[in-house]
């Protein structure tokens, strides 16, 4: 999830563990451990491929987070030495916040190694967009109520609360939305006769009520979008070539190893001028695309291996005009 996201998420929490016990110091650590795991992207990890596959790595292991809990808390204890006889409290409220940041990660598309350094495979469950208000919006307001509201201390309490209650819910929401939505797509396709080796789905931008869907089928891919509104509407599929013949010679180049291995197979070569571009076809929507990286260079048709490089494109926030009118069921022009 987003930064914001994961600071008032670790606040609220903290609110809600220790807020009647220490006041306003349980905001401020929940907030300052909701963002510990993701401070992994001020480390260099070795060129811009090696900083996207291993992002969401160490930093987001339950069983080292677990570890380094009661940790925090006895260093928390030695800075607010008063507090010392909530330490049991503290080591929950650390344990709570790092182990529920790292999970929220998990339902976002983008791939959680929760399980290192027993298993690095990146896990995701991709029922929330990295952004999405309607988890965030209750428990910012739960948490500038427990932290503005001084007369009633119990009041900003009890908002802060019920804020956590309401984002928990609509991600239990999401989950069910998910489970339709790939229960629903998989009917259509079988339908409409589209074959596939592989499918994922993710949330549309800033929403659980359009879906993005990407299959893989050998050299091609599709994209298609599933509203929950579309009731027996036939599904609008796109497709479009993987160019796999672009890796010829580069397979054992190790940025295209570890996007192949990140990607789960989610993945296809394009050129710029003369660059080899190899995309995430998870993230972005067709054509932009957030995460593509240069891993080689057409010299007489042929590629040859190159130190990667990050290929930035710009992102069309218009695009979002079109997702609130296919959210409805209306087909608008792309």
């Amino acid at each position: 999830m987003d930064s914001l996201t994961q600071l008032t998420f670790g606040a609220a929490c903290g609110e809600a563990v220790l807020g009647k016990k220490v006041g306003r110091k349980a905001l401020l650590w929940g907030a300052v451990l909701g963002t510990i795991p993701d401070l992994d992207v001020f480390i260099p990890l070795g060129g811009p491929v090696n900083d996207f596959v291993y992002h969401r790595g160490f930093s987001h292991s339950l069983f080292l987070l677990a570890l380094m809990s009661p940790i925090i808390a006895w260093l928390i204890t030695k800075v607010h030495s008063e507090t010392k006889r909530y330490y049991r409290r503290w080591v929950l409220l650390c344990f709570l916040v790092l182990e529920a940041s790292v999970l929220l990660d998990l339902l976002t598309i983008y791939g959680t190694q929760i399980f290192w350094p027993f298993d690095t495979t990146p896990m995701a469950i991709p029922i929330l967009f990295i952004i999405d208000p309607f988890f965030t919006l209750p428990i910012l307001i739960g948490v500038l109520s427990a932290l503005l509201i001084k007369r009633n201390r119990f009041l900003g309490h009890r908002i802060n609360t019920i804020g956590l209650i309401f984002s928990l819910g609509y991600t239990v929401w999401a989950f069910g939305a998910g489970e339709f939505v790939e229960r629903r797509v998989t009917e259509k396709l079988a339908r409409q006769g589209v074959s596939y080796s592989r499918i994922i789905s993710s949330p549309a931008p800033f929403t659980t009520l359009l879906w993005r869907v990407v299959g893989i089928d050998k050299d091609q891919y599709f994209e298609t979008y599933f509203s929950l509104f579309d009731k027996d509407t036939p599904l609008f599929v796109d497709f479009y070539p993987r160019n796999l013949a672009l890796m010829t010679g580069i397979e054992e180049h190790p940025p295209v190893v570890k996007l192949k291995w990140f990607t789960r197979g989610y993945y296809a070569f394009s050129t710029v001028d003369e660059n080899v571009i190899m995309t995430d076809l998870r993230m972005g929507s067709e054509p932009d695309y957030v995460f593509r990286f240069k891993v080689a260079k057409l010299n007489n048709l042929h590629p040859n291996p190159i130190d990667d490089q990050r290929f930035k494109t710009r992102q069309d926030w218009r695009r979002l005009a079109w997702v609130w009118k296919r959210i409805w069921n209306v087909m608008p022009e792309r």
